[in-house]
C-alpha cells in the first residue's frame, strides 16, 4: 500500500487528504506542528472579537480523521531526507513514505527589526497567534500594527473591537496602493480613519522597544517619533515557511520549485499552496499565491495525479475577495493599480463614499478584463463566464444587473452606473 505523507494541515493539505480517499486506500498521514485538527485560518479573528468559538472553527468532526483513516502527528519537521525518503522531527522520531508533499503554508516577514522577537510581537497566522492576543489582550492599552494588508486591516478590526487603541503604520502613501488603483485606496483611507485608527501613512517601523521584562513598551518610527504601545502586531505580508528544506536537495527560490503538475525537482516530492512557487508564472498570477482559494485548488489537482490520473494545475480566471473592516471587497480578472497603455479604466463611487466599482477594459477592442467592487456583492458565476466569453465592457455594463447580489443597490444605483459610463465613454451596442 503507498504511504502518502502530507507536511501541513491548512486547507491546501487537509483537501489532498481528502480527496486522495475519495479514490485511493493509500496509507494517509498528515503532520503539523500547529494544531491537531485544520481549522479555518481566516475565522481567527471571529474567535478573537467573540462571534465564535474556536471548535467552530474546525469544519469536521474530531472523529473524521480516524473514519476515513487518515493518520495525523503533531510535530515540527527539521528535515527531509530524499534519500531515505523519510523526514525527520524535532523529537528525531522519522517517518517515511512513498509520496510526500510540502503543504507548510506561509510565516509573517520579519525583516530584521530590533525588537521584533520580544513577548508583544505577533503576526496573525497561527492559534498561538491567537492565544498570544488573548492573553496580552487584557492589559493592553494600545497596539501597533506594522504593514498595511489584509491581515493587518483584520488584526486592527479585532483589537477595536476590544477597545483598544491601534495606531496604524504603512508604508506606502497611501493604504494597500501596491494593489488598490487611488480611487479606492484613499476610499480605504477614509474608511480607516472613520473607524477610530490613527492611520500612518508613508510610515516606516525603525525599532521595537523593550521593557525591564522582555515586553514590547514602545515603538520607534522613521519619523522620529516613540509611541507607547503593548502589542505589535507584524503584519507586513507572509513568505513561503521552507527554512527546514535548504539541506533537502529540494529546489528552493522564494517558495518550493514547481512544475504545472507540482511536482518538484525531486521524484515523489511535491509542493501545493502558499509554500509552492511556479517555475513560470500562470497568466498575470504571480508565482507563489497566497490565497485560499488556490491552496485548495491546488489540493484537489494533485490528488488526481496522486491516484492515477496526472492532472495540470489550471486555476482559470482570478479571483479574491476580502473586508475591509464592512466594506466587502471582490475583485475578477485584472485591474491594476495604473491602466496599462491599451486599458480604459471606468471608476464610480457613490456619494456615500462606502460603495465602488472599478472596471477595466481594452481601449482598442472594447474587451472586458476586469473589475473591483467595494460595498456590492457580485456573482462569481457571472464575471467567470463574462471573461471566458471575452464580451465587451458594453456588454458587463448593460447586464450589471444579472451579476448582482443585492436588489435593493441596482434598484438604486445601476441606473447611475450606466449614465456615468456612457457620459465617460461612447456605449457601443451590443445584443
Amino acid at each position: 500500500m503507498e504511504n502518502i505523507v502530507i507536511i501541513g494541515n491548512g486547507i491546501a493539505g487537509v483537501t489532498l487528504a481528502r480527496h486522495i480517499r475519495k479514490k485511493s486506500d493509500s496509507k494517509i498521514t498528515i503532520v503539523s506542528s500547529e494544531t491537531e485538527f485544520f481549522f479555518s485560518r481566516t475565522a481567527l479573528m471571529y474567535v478573537f472579537m467573540g462571534h465564535m468559538k474556536f471548535e467552530h472553527t474546525q469544519s469536521y468532526e474530531n472523529d473524521f480523521w480516524k473514519k476515513n483513516k487518515i493518520d495525523l502527528v503533531q510535530g515540527m519537521v527539521t528535515a527531509v531526507v530524499p534519500s531515505a525518503k523519510e523526514i525527520v522531527l524535532s523529537n528525531n522520531e522519522k517517518i517515511s513514505y512513498d509520496k510526500l508533499v510540502l503543504a507548510t503554508g506561509s510565516k509573517p516577514n520579519k525583516y530584521g527589526w530590533p525588537g521584533q522577537d520580544l513577548q508583544g510581537v505577533t503576526g496573525l497566522y497561527h492559534k498561538q497567534d491567537l492565544e498570544a492576543l488573548e492573553n496580552w489582550a487584557p492589559s493592553t492599552k494600545r497596539a501597533v500594527i506594522v504593514g498595511g494588508g489584509l491581515i493587518g486591516i483584520e488584526l486592527a478590526e479585532m483589537l477595536r473591537s476590544r477597545d483598544i487603541q491601534v495606531t496604524f503604520l504603512v508604508r506606502e502613501q497611501s493604504f494597500w496602493s501596491g494593489v488598490l488603483p487611488f480611487g479606492e485606496s484613499q476610499m480605504i483611507n477614509r474608511h480607516i480613519l472613520e473607524h477610530h485608527i490613527d492611520l500612518r501613512l508613508d510610515t516606516n517601523l525603525v525599532e521595537i522597544l523593550s521593557d525591564e521584562k522582555g515586553h514590547a513598551r514602545a515603538v520607534v518610527t522613521d519619523k522620529g517619533e516613540t509611541i507607547a504601545c503593548e502589542i505589535v502586531g507584524l503584519t507586513a505580508g507572509v513568505s513561503p515557511n521552507i527554512d527546514f528544506l535548504k539541506d533537502s536537495g529540494v529546489e528552493l527560490g522564494k517558495g518550493v520549485k514547481v512544475n504545472r503538475f507540482l511536482e518538484t525537482n525531486i521524484k515523489d516530492i511535491y509542493a501545493i499552496g502558499d509554500c509552492a512557487e511556479q517555475h513560470e508564472a500562470i497568466d498575470f498570477r504571480r508565482p507563489i499565491e497566497a490565497v485560499w482559494y488556490t491552496g485548495r485548488m491546488m489540493g484537489e489537482v494533485l490528488a488526481q495525479t496522486l491516484t492515477g490520473t496526472p492532472t495540470p494545475y489550471k486555476p482559470g480566471h482570478w479571483f479574491n475577495s476580502a473586508k475591509f473592516l464592512d466594506i466587502e471587497y471582490q475583485t475578477y480578472g485584472w485591474v491594476w493599480t495604473v491602466p496599462k497603455e491599451n486599458e480604459g479604466h471606468f471608476y464610480w463611487e457613490h456619494a456615500s463614499g462606502k460603495k465602488a466599482i472599478r472596471i477595466s477594459f481594452d481601449k482598442t477592442n472594447r474587451t472586458f478584463l476586469g473589475i473591483n467592487t467595494f460595498g456590492i456583492r457580485m456573482r462569481h458565476q457571472f464575471f467567470d463566464t463574462v471573461l471566458t466569453n471575452k464580451e465587451t465592457v458594453d456588454y458587463v455594463i448593460a447586464n450589471l444587473k444579472k451579476a448582482n447580489f443585492d436588489p435593493e443597490f441596482y434598484t438604486s444605483y445601476n441606473a447611475e452606473i450606466q449614465k456615468q459610463f456612457s457620459s465617460q465613454f461612447v456605449a457601443v451596442k451590443t445584443i
